[in-house]
């Protein structure tokens, strides 16, 4: 949480330096260096709005997870996770609510926010909000189906405990390795071989290290993310992502003053 309250105090800071701009020189001096930067970080974030609305969902259920009751929260995991129970009782529900939680009580809210802002935005700008909602959706519920009937397989064969029934999966990390796999899918030379292997490293390595059926999920969600990136390629080739300076970002402040006219206020 540390970082979400580092985030909106600089909003914060942002937006009274504006205000003092008006009538002191400094400040003004300050936001017409400044404004450059915020303009195309503002542009950045209105050209990936799925994306942004997401994080904003998981930090949101974050923020409930670190102020509310612990049993409280476990019981809501509970209730919200894609287990054996709660598929076979309410598989709609859960399979929403189940992504709006970062898991383990939102430790690496900060690791999640800045891949969703960095990598998966940039997805978004090339895909375009439509497809990278599709390739995310499918990541989060076929992996997390596949994901449960390898569990019942496990169960009913004697190789996992009955217990695993009950056993908590909630969080984004689905939605995120599968729209990572599409972004690397149309990324190009030395780029796409460092996603490649982040991928690996991240997702494939830990299925044979540790074996659990969380990892295996996550390799799952990995293929069918790529797997619908291909089939949304072979419908349209990815798009010539918004420059970061039109139309949004038209004005920079110098001096305080603004120069030109921005589309977005």
């Amino acid at each position: 949480m540390a970082a979400v309250v580092v985030v909106v105090a600089l909003f914060v800071l942002w937006y009274l330096l504006r205000g003092l701009a008006g009538f002191w020189a400094p400040a003004a001096d300050a936001v017409g260096l400044l404004s450059p930067w915020t303009v195309r970080l503002r542009a950045w974030v209105l050209s990936a709005p799925a994306t942004f609305t997401y994080i904003v969902l998981f930090t949101a259920g974050t923020f409930v997870q670190k102020t509310a009751p612990p049993k409280l929260i476990d019981l809501l995991t509970r209730v919200d996770s894609t287990n054996l129970w709660r598929l076979s009782d309410d598989p709609a529900t859960v399979l929403v609510t189940s992504a709006l939680w970062v898991a383990d009580e939102g430790s690496g809210l900060a690791l999640y926010a800045a891949v969703f802002g960095t990598v998966v935005a940039w997805a978004e700008r090339r895909y375009g909000t439509p497809r990278l909602m599709l390739i995310a959706i499918s990541a989060h519920v076929l992996g997390s189906l596949c994901t449960a009937r390898v569990e019942r397989w496990a169960i009913d064969s004697g190789r996992a405990p009955h217990t695993l029934v009950l056993a908590t999966d909630v969080g984004v990390s689905y939605m995120m390795v599968g729209s990572c796999a599409a972004a690397v899918l149309v990324m190009r030379g030395p780029v796409r071989w460092a996603g490649v292997a982040a991928l690996v490293v991240t997702v494939a390595v830990p299925v044979f290290v540790s074996r659990t059926i969380w990892d295996l999920g996550h390799l799952l969600a990995t293929a069918f993310g790529l797997a619908t990136a291909a089939l949304a390629l072979l419908a349209a080739p990815p798009r010539k992502p918004p420059p970061l300076t039109e139309p949004w970002a038209a004005a920079v402040a110098v001096g305080g003053k603004a120069v030109g006219e921005s589309a977005v206020r």
